[in-house]
């Protein structure tokens, strides 16, 4: 992949996924990619993401694996050490920009602010994560977004349910959505990965604009 742009052909929804348990990380990949959702955000969020994300590269080759959470140079190393194809940042910096731009780590950065997407812009970036969405202004903060960014799309993530994505992706400057609805905390302490596999199937299903 040589762009985070690429992401968009493979469905609606991107997963945001945390795992606690390493023994559940091929699991849950597994359902996701049974479902349709085959682009998965791992988030490095718990001590076991790393491990997890190599266990899932080995194991489920229908994944289009990537980190999420990438705050530094150091975790954007690791994230593609460990097999990730792409990298997500809650946030922007140049350093964390240019760092995946030189290990051939494709990059989409988070911005919540038109200073933030004026930053990204001028290192290159056009495709955005718009975090936290719900909380930084959500459809109309994205509306308004698309007056004088008329060249960026985004990817809004954070507070996102089944319910509310199809009216973020009806939005001409949105792409996919990032949730984590899909993995829900007691779907997976019970270990019930068909309802995972239905969640991933009705994302799959989403309609875009």
């Amino acid at each position: 992949m040589n762009n985070t742009l690429d992401l968009v052909a493979y469905g609606p929804v991107i997963p945001v996924i945390v795992i606690d348990r390493l023994e559940d990380a091929v699991p849950i990949a597994q359902a996701l990619v049974d479902g349709g959702v085959r682009v998965l955000e791992v988030t490095l969020r718990t001590p076991v993401a790393l491990h997890c994300m190599e266990a899932i590269a080995r194991a489920v080759p229908g994944a289009v694996l990537g980190a999420g959470t990438v705050r530094s140079v150091a975790d954007a190393q690791a994230a593609k050490n460990a097999g990730c194809v792409f990298a997500v940042s809650p946030g922007y910096t140049s350093q964390i920009g240019n760092a995946c731009r030189e290990i051939g780590l494709p990059l989409l950065p988070g911005t919540a602010t038109g200073s933030e997407v004026m930053q990204a812009n001028a290192d290159g970036y056009h495709f955005l994560k718009f975090f936290p969405a719900t909380q930084a202004g959500g459809i109309p903060m994205l509306k308004a977004l698309a007056g004088p960014f008329t060249d960026v799309v985004f990817c809004p993530t954070g507070g996102i349910t089944l319910a509310t994505a199809p009216q973020f992706l009806a939005l001409p400057n949105v792409k996919v959505c990032g949730g984590s609805w899909l993995t829900p905390a007691d779907a997976v302490a019970a270990k019930d990965w068909a309802r995972i596999t239905q969640l991933a199937k009705e994302a799959s299903a989403l309609p875009r604009g």
